[in-house]
């Protein structure tokens, strides 16, 4: 997915409350917005059937994991597993990511080390 389409969909992502909430907490849009950086490839992007349900269920759009996941932010993660990902992004190994849904239940987002698929399921899928 090229850059300027994955930020599109980032923006179009956040709700227009928290936008207009933002608005209403500061007094004017932010000047200048970080854009966090692309620290990898995802490759072809799949999601499993009991995945895709899952986000449904709890009104999730895949966009909001993919883009945690591929700028680092890992989810919920233990310490050792969030240095492992910093380790293999460097020597091209295996990326994983965990995510709790508003349902409480858990989704994985994992990028192959080739960068060929990254994959988002469930852990009972894995």
């Amino acid at each position: 997915m090229d850059f300027i389409l994955f930020s599109m969909l980032i923006f179009l992502e956040t709700p227009m409350s928290e936008r207009d909430r933002y608005i209403s907490e500061k007094g004017s849009q932010p000047e200048k917005e970080t854009i966090p950086k692309v620290l990898f490839n995802l490759g072809r992007i799949t999601i499993t059937p009991g995945a895709a349900q899952s986000l449904q269920v709890a009104e999730h759009h895949p966009v909001q994991f993919l883009a945690r996941h591929v700028t680092g932010d890992w989810g919920d993660l233990p310490e050792e597993d969030i240095e492992q990902n910093k380790f293999a992004i460097d020597r091209g190994l295996r990326v994983f990511s965990a995510y709790k849904l508003h349902t409480n239940s858990t989704i994985y987002v994992i990028t192959e080390w080739d960068r060929s698929v990254t994959t988002l399921l469930l852990p009972e899928e894995y």
